[in-house]
Parts: structure tokens; sequence; C-alpha cells
């Protein structure tokens, strides 16, 4: 994969009601704005309270990065989030839609600077 891309905007969304029953809940949303993430999606993998999820962001507890795709990766976006000890990946198409999703949780050690790279 990819090419980094700077973040012009990422952030957790709130829980959101659907306002019709064809609505279909998109978890990552990929627009010319940035990306959106629901906070449920960050909680389940850093195991906090979806509440938590942008305080942790904001304070640097949760740091992301966002990468778009080129050449054979093209359509695909790699969205990672790092905390203490875990890295969390979440690979989507151009429409949001969940293509992979895998963690790696150290426990009590500290994440390696290695699993901080892009290259992989």
């Amino acid at each position: 994969m990819p090419k980094t891309t700077p973040i012009r905007r990422m952030q957790a969304k709130a829980n959101q009601p659907a306002h019709a029953a064809q609505e279909v809940k998109r978890l990552v949303e990929i627009g010319e704005d940035g990306v959106e993430v629901d906070a449920a999606l960050i909680a389940k993998g850093f195991d906090v309270h979806p509440d938590q999820v942008l305080d942790h962001l904001r304070s640097g507890a949760i740091t992301s990065r966002y990468e778009k795709g080129i050449g054979e990766d093209e359509g695909r976006n790699r969205l990672t989030f790092f905390s203490r000890s875990r890295r969390l990946q979440i690979i989507v198409d151009v429409t949001g839609a969940i293509i992979q999703r895998r963690m790696i949780d150290f426990g009590q050690q500290p994440l390696p600077d290695t699993l901080r790279s892009s290259v992989e």
C-alpha cells in the first residue's frame, strides 16, 4: 500500500440513529473533507467506551494515520490507530466498506517503533 496522505480531517463520530429504514450505516465515511470513523469501531479495538474515543484522540492517547492506496491498491484506504501498546488497522474500499480489520496488542509492553511505520 500506500502513499501516506496528510489527514485533513479524521474524526470519530458518535453513533447516530438511522433516519430511513433503507439507510445503510457505514462505520467509515470517506469524503473530500477527510475521513470519519464511528467511535464504536475504534473503541472496540482499544477496549474503551465510545464516549471516551474523542478524548483519547484529543489527548494523544490514541493517534491515527490515513493512507490512500496507489497502484495495485488503488481504491483502498488504510486507517491506522495507535495506542501505547496496540495498533488497530482498518482497510476500507472507496465506499467505506471494511475489507480487513486487524489488531496487534503487546499487552504491558509498548508498541515497537517498527509497527508505527507505514512500510509493511
